[in-house]
């Protein structure tokens, strides 16, 4: 029986020290003395930060605001200070000439989280998942009174139940299916150009374990059904406020393919060599005219893949 482990973290869950944890959230009073003192992460559209090419570029909390927004988030610290981060929509569009130096330009999670540094990549992953939860939690679910952000932007509160609600993440499996011999099964969504493939994933449903989530998504998506299913590992997914849960699992390649929810426009068993030739061009951006492209290291996609290629 073929088995294999990542051969290491995925690229998003690479940091393990948690300084949010040394960090009294709850006391405004200490929050608003150290904002003098700490550095703000400014948050575009569609995830875009000011980096250097290498680095996102931090700026002085007095630069951004004398007092401490209540629409800022606290997401970890840097040479013991206090990092937050603001929603700035103005990030979203292309620079304009001469809008910032010449040796500042945008990036995001996509395009730059290979290069960041793991603490570097982990405020802005809580940053997009918090964001992202606040744009669409200003209203009390009970009530529908308006609420309020505390405790660092970890809590919205009713103005007039005083419900208190939290971060929303939500689970998603990622699965790569395989033959226990020396075929993969990926599969290409109808949104995405020819030629592009990944593993197959898919969200967690009320009431449902996570193993119970791949049998039924691979189900619904390609037909195929699967045993032997095994965790790998997860990562933060911030888009809009995911984690996803990564298990391979087993199929018959004999079985036919047969696509039940409009989801997956293109599934094919792929070999070993061919999946190996793949990697080799690089990722989604290659410009290569070859049959088969596969995701970049920023997903765990990426690492799950190489794993089985050459298991350990």
């Amino acid at each position: 029986m073929t088995r294999f482990a990542l051969h290491e973290p995925p690229l998003l869950s690479r940091d393990p020290a948690d300084p949010l944890a040394r960090i009294d959230r709850t006391d405004a009073a200490a929050l608003d003395a150290a904002w003098p003192a700490a550095r703000v992460l400014k948050v575009g559209g569609r995830g875009k930060v000011r980096t250097d090419g290498a680095h996102v570029l931090l700026d002085p909390a007095v630069d951004v605001a004398a007092k401490r927004p209540d629409a800022a988030v606290l997401v970890g610290s840097d040479a013991g200070r206090q990092v937050w981060a603001v929603a700035d929509p103005g990030l979203g569009s292309a620079p304009v000439p001469g809008e910032f130096d010449v040796d500042v330009s945008l990036g995001d999670l996509r395009t730059h989280g290979t290069v960041f540094g793991a603490a570097e990549n982990r405020w802005l992953v809580t940053a997009l998942a918090l964001l992202n939860w606040h744009r669409g939690a200003g209203f009390c679910a009970r009530d529908g009174a308006a609420t309020a952000p505390g405790n660092a932007g970890w809590v919205r509160v009713c103005g007039t139940c005083g419900r208190e609600e939290y971060p929303r993440t939500d689970p998603a499996i990622i699965c790569l299916v395989h033959d226990d011999a020396d075929k993969v099964l990926l599969a290409r969504q109808p949104s995405w150009p020819q030629r592009r493939f990944s593993v197959l994933a898919g969200f967690v449903e009320a009431g449902e374990s996570l193993e119970a989530c791949v049998a039924r998504e691979i189900g619904e998506e390609v037909g195929v059904p699967v045993r032997d299913v095994r965790y790998l590992g997860s990562q933060p997914w911030p888009f809009p406020r995911s984690i996803m849960l990564g298990f391979s699992a087993m199929a018959d390649p004999e079985a036919p393919l047969r696509f039940h929810d409009g989801e997956i426009a293109e599934a094919r068993w792929f070999t070993r060599g061919e999946v190996r030739d793949a990697l080799a061009l690089g990722d989604w951006a290659a410009d290569a005219d070859a049959p088969l492209l596969l995701p970049g290291s920023i997903s765990i996609a990426r690492g799950m893949i190489e794993s089985w290629v050459d298991p350990r």
